[in-house]
């Protein structure tokens, strides 16, 4: 097994994700998507998990090596690799397979609810994000980490898994092995203390996230279970 990581701008890392593959010693190899690096092939690899940045898919223009990255998205999913899109990756998903990404109605940015659909509780990564740590309780509704102002249309035959008060779609799979969250399921203290330095939300999030983050962070290892057994 082995793990292609795009990461489409230096800040927007794998963070839990690397930390999980590392202790289980899962291969991995990251590419800075940015820098013009992306597999070459994917012969070698069994999933591939793309990360979020600040641009837009209708940014193309302006950032051309998003569109490398929609191949190799493509490509995977041909393959049957397994796929996990965060937050700018799921709208990349979005867009390889058909779908409209668009401006949304306002940003979400920090803590915020989201809502699991009839299917978003049949299945068992969203439900593994689902239960409390704890108590095991699965809950239809749990916090998780936005930072994100555009949206996307619900691909032509995904299944929608979740959703927020502002915003319809928050995760989608298609098929069986391609997940695509637009929640950083990711975060840890460090990446949103480095994310939030110099911003006006700075003392709210960092001290919400003392709050919440253990019992994120084992719901978040419960889904990488999830995932990389796929």
């Amino acid at each position: 097994m082995m793990i292609a990581i795009i990461k489409n701008v230096k800040e927007e890392g794998p963070g839990s994700i690397e930390t999980y593959l590392k202790k289980y010693r899962i291969p991995y190899k990251i590419f800075e998507a940015q820098e013009g690096e992306l597999p070459f092939s994917l012969e070698d690899y069994t999933g591939l998990i793309v990360m979020g940045g600040p641009m837009g898919v209708y940014e193309m223009e302006q950032y051309p090596y998003l569109r490398g990255v929609a191949q190799i998205i493509e490509k995977a999913i041909n393959k049957n690799l397994k796929v996990l899109g965060i937050c700018l990756g799921a709208q990349l998903i979005a867009h390889v397979l058909g779908a409209k990404v668009f401006k949304g109605p306002e940003e979400e940015i920090g803590w915020f609810e989201v809502e699991l659909t009839p299917k978003g509780l049949e299945d068992p990564l969203m439900l593994s994000l689902a239960t409390h740590p704890a108590t095991g309780q699965i809950s239809k509704k749990f916090k998780v980490f936005q930072w994100h102002g555009d949206t996307f249309d619900l691909p032509s035959g995904a299944i929608h898994l979740a959703r927020s008060t502002l915003y319809e779609n928050q995760a989608f799979k298609f098929d069986q092995k391609v997940y695509a969250l637009q929640f950083h399921v990711e975060v840890t203290k460090d990446i949103l203390t480095q994310w939030f330095n110099e911003h006006p939300f700075k003392n709210l999030i960092l001290r919400e996230s003392e709050e919440i983050y253990r019992e994120y962070s084992l719901r978040a290892k419960r889904f990488y279970d999830k995932f990389f057994t796929l």
